[in-house]
């Protein structure tokens, strides 16, 4: 006959659990409840980290898998990213700053190139003026260019007349030749509305002209010029006056009326100079005559 062993608890403790059962259970419950989380927040965050770069990398193993080629992790660090822009932000500050000089240069050497235009603007009115000045003689014959005879040196500007028609004539032509132009044009104005109906007032006129051109009035140069070819005169000097006539009639903007002009100076002066048809064709070919 086998014998079984009874463990028999103690009747005190048999007693105490039977009075205290009802109370000891829920603050058995209660002290399960409040045990703390052996996991912290800050732990949870590396879980999820650590569960995100294992989802990355089995994306990458699976990729490489699928399509048979190496897989590229490119790093995507902040730090590295961050490191990565402020190489290119100075980068570009070295561009902008080499642009920056570069540019400054470009705007120094603009303002010479200003200054030289400026200069060069000045020279060509000067030369210009110089030009004007020595086409008062271009198409005359030497001998009616010649200082008159006994003109040994320039005579004073005075450009008063009073005397004789041929001394007014010579004092005016005086004043030209020796460069005084203005003088001259006083001279040659102060002529012609004095001794009007002279014989030389329609070569006055001519070099009133002339004189003119010079300044640049070209509206009373083709008046003076109007003025000396009328009646179309046979003497050396007409034809350059019908030249002038259509010349300051272009400078006008009269293109027309500088055509008819030079048409009518080949048909009145068949035989002039070389010097005069070679300046007329020119002046066709400014006014586009047909």
């Amino acid at each position: 006959m086998t014998s079984r062993r009874r463990t028999t608890l103690p009747v005190a403790l048999v007693l105490s659990l039977s009075l205290l059962g009802p109370m000891a259970a829920p603050q058995i419950a209660l002290a399960q409840t409040s045990m703390e989380d052996p996991l912290d927040a800050r732990d949870a965050r590396r879980v999820e980290r650590m569960e995100k770069v294992v989802r990355e990398l089995r994306a990458i193993v699976f990729q490489g898998r699928d399509t048979g080629r190496p897989v590229v992790v490119q790093p995507a660090e902040t730090d590295y990213r961050i490191e990565e822009l402020n190489r290119r932000l100075t980068d570009l500050e070295s561009v902008i700053t080499r642009l920056t000089g570069q540019i400054e240069a470009t705007n120094f050497e603009l303002r010479q190139s200003r200054d030289k235009a400026a200069a060069l603007e000045n020279q060509l009115a000067a030369m210009n003026q110089k030009i004007a000045a020595l086409e008062v003689f271009t198409g005359v014959p030497p001998a009616e260019a010649a200082a008159p005879s006994g003109f040994s040196s320039p005579p004073p500007s005075d450009s008063g007349g009073g005397g004789s028609p041929q001394a007014d004539f010579d004092r005016a032509r005086g004043l030209m030749l020796s460069g005084d132009y203005d003088g001259a044009e006083s001279a040659f104005e102060g002529f012609v509305a004095t001794h009007g109906e002279a014989r030389l007032a329609p070569e006055a006129n001519y070099w009133l002209g002339k004189t003119l051109v010079v300044r640049g009035a070209d509206a009373e140069a083709a008046s003076a010029f109007i003025a000396a070819i009328r009646g179309w005169p046979t003497t050396a000097w007409a034809p350059d006056a019908v030249l002038e006539l259509s010349r300051s009639l272009i400078a006008l903007g009269r293109a027309p009326e500088a055509c008819q002009t030079l048409a009518e100076l080949s048909r009145r002066y068949p035989a002039a100079a070389p010097s005069i048809q070679s300046r007329a064709a020119a002046a066709r070919t400014q006014a586009r005559c047909g």
